[in-house]
């Protein structure tokens, strides 16, 4: 699947009805936003260098970053959307190992983020001042009359090949420093594809568009899966505003909704429930997604949400439950609650030992590896970590789960949310949810988390910070006993800590990394609590 041809042929079958809406008052029919995105390509054209392959993108999610992207992709160029919610060095970083001379932004919206990109900046709003009478003829001769056999041959377009470079994702940085991560045509192509064989997507469908474009799992599922498929989006650019992405998805009839638990917390708790009303699929994905986070959603909103799993380098989708509303009767099977769902159109899965060498049997518990269409060219740059992940085709996930004998995915785990004590492994999830029982926390709600520093005596010491509550944490530790929890899984009540808020990145997961570090300069040996 090339993308940008599947796209000219998505929006001129639109062409008169709507295909991209945004929270800022843009509405495009198929036809519009095939004529900004080919205006939008004559003025990158004339502005980036002719070698300039790589071109950064720091926009929230809206109609003009994706007619950005889009554009970019038309010209055969890299687009790079860079995490506006990493800290200044971070981004100076993943600019630096992508070697941009450019990063298309706004002002406004670097000083509301309060970032710099200095003398790289591409003021978005100067380049539509810089379109001409006859870049918008030209754009509305090539969306509306140019023969689609001679527009492709025009752009270059039949010479692109699966194995081209489509994108750089830079990973959230979740548990260390970002690494560039390379996805092809094929790779996102791939996903697109089997998007669209679990929820047989047609021109009714609406997707909600509120995942950044620097996460993958935006970045396939609300920008190149409307933009090459039938379905709209409407975009919002905080997927945190659960009243303004509640009128969206109403004046809008959204049908899709991707989104992570954090984000389906926060609907649950703000988001008016005749809202949601018309939507049909739902999915929790990017952290594992809580029973009572779907019980409740379910409750206010009448629908249930799937629960989805992937990584960056799976571009991003592995595996996914198909929603009861897209299930096609007489086919087997194709959602389990509790699992993550069977892997997709194209892709295989093994579990082999913690050291990999040994394929385990079904129903047995170690390391999750995937192999088909979605596995990433490599790091950016780094064959080096690519050869550590990556073995004859099959990625390492780092995640421990196990297989059933349908293919449903279960994951227990990962590792680096284990921590080795006393020679044991000791899951952090499981204390973790443990724990936010004991704190009465509702809906899936997270009150607490877990996470570990070395120990001299005991190889590494747990560690949980809480929201503010009035429980005590020896009564904590006494009922976490009570419940059965094994000695080495039961934190100490000297290893508790209050902090203000729980450290969440821009995808809306859990800042493992944040963790880590305030617990290392609180808890390490020698530091005080």
């Amino acid at each position: 699947m090339i993308l940008q041809r599947r796209m000219l042929r998505a929006c001129r079958s639109a062409a008169r009805r709507l295909k991209m809406a945004d929270s800022l008052g843009t509405r495009l029919t198929g036809r519009e936003l095939l004529i900004r995105i080919f205006a939008a390509r004559s003025v990158l054209e004339r502005v980036l260098g002719p070698h300039e392959k790589m071109v950064g993108v720091l926009l929230p999610p809206t109609a003009g970053a994706a007619i950005v992207n889009a554009a970019l992709a038309l010209s055969g160029r890299v687009a790079v959307n860079l995490n506006y919610t990493a800290s200044q060095s971070i981004l100076d970083l993943c600019i630096e190992r992508a070697r941009l001379t450019h990063v298309i932004s706004s002002p406004m919206f670097l000083s509301r983020v309060k970032l710099d990109v200095g003398e790289k900046l591409l003021d978005a709003g100067d380049l539509r001042k810089q379109l001409t009478t006859a870049d918008k003829l030209l754009a509305f001769v090539h969306a509306t009359i140019t023969p689609l056999s001679i527009l492709e041959k025009l752009l270059g377009l039949d010479r692109i090949k699966g194995s081209d470079v489509l994108t750089v994702i830079f990973t959230s940085g979740s548990t260390g420093d970002p690494k560039g991560v390379v996805l092809t045509q094929e790779n996102v192509g791939s996903n697109v594809r089997a998007i669209d064989a679990l929820l047989h997507l047609s021109p009714a469908d609406v997707a909600l568009g509120v995942l950044p474009f620097f996460h993958s799992y935006g970045y396939t599922t609300t920008l190149w899966t409307p933009l090459t498929l039938e379905p709209a989006v409407a975009y919002h650019t905080d997927p945190r505003d659960a009243q303004v992405v509640g009128k969206l998805a109403r004046e809008h009839h959204a049908t899709i909704l991707m989104a992570t638990p954090t984000f389906l917390r926060i609907y649950t708790r703000r988001t008016p429930a005749e809202d949601f009303s018309t939507l049909e699929a739902v999915f929790g994905a990017a952290e594992k997604l809580p029973l009572e986070v779907c019980d409740a959603f379910e409750k206010k909103f009448g629908v249930r949400p799937s629960e989805a799993y992937g990584a960056t380098e799976l571009s991003p989708l592995v595996a996914a439950n198909v929603p009861p509303a897209r299930h096609v009767p007489g086919r087997p099977v194709d959602s389990r609650e509790g699992t993550v769902g069977q892997p997709i159109l194209g892709s295989r899965a093994r579990i082999t030992d913690r050291e990999g060498d040994r394929e385990l049997p079904v129903g047995e518990e170690g390391l999750l590896w995937i192999a088909g269409p979605n596995v990433m060219q490599g790091y950016l740059d780094r064959p080096d970590l690519t050869a550590k992940v990556v073995k004859d085709g099959w990625y390492c996930t780092g995640d421990i789960a196990k297989l059933d004998r349908e293919g449903f995915i279960t994951i227990t785990g990962r590792e680096s949310r284990f921590s080795k004590i006393g020679g044991e492994m000791v899951p952090h999830l499981t204390i973790e949810e443990a724990v936010n029982a004991e704190l009465g926390a509702a809906d899936g709600e997270l009150m607490a988390v877990v996470t570990a520093v070395p120990d001299r005596a005991k190889g590494e010491r747990l560690i949980v910070f809480h929201l503010p509550t009035s429980h005590q944490p020896r009564d904590i530790v006494k009922k976490l006993a009570d419940r059965g929890l094994p000695n080495l899984w039961v934190p100490s009540a000297d290893s508790f800590a209050e902090i203000g808020e729980l450290p969440i990145l821009g995808s809306g997961k859990l800042d493992l990394r944040a963790l880590g570090t305030m617990a290392r300069e609180r808890f390490a040996d020698g530091a005080s609590s």
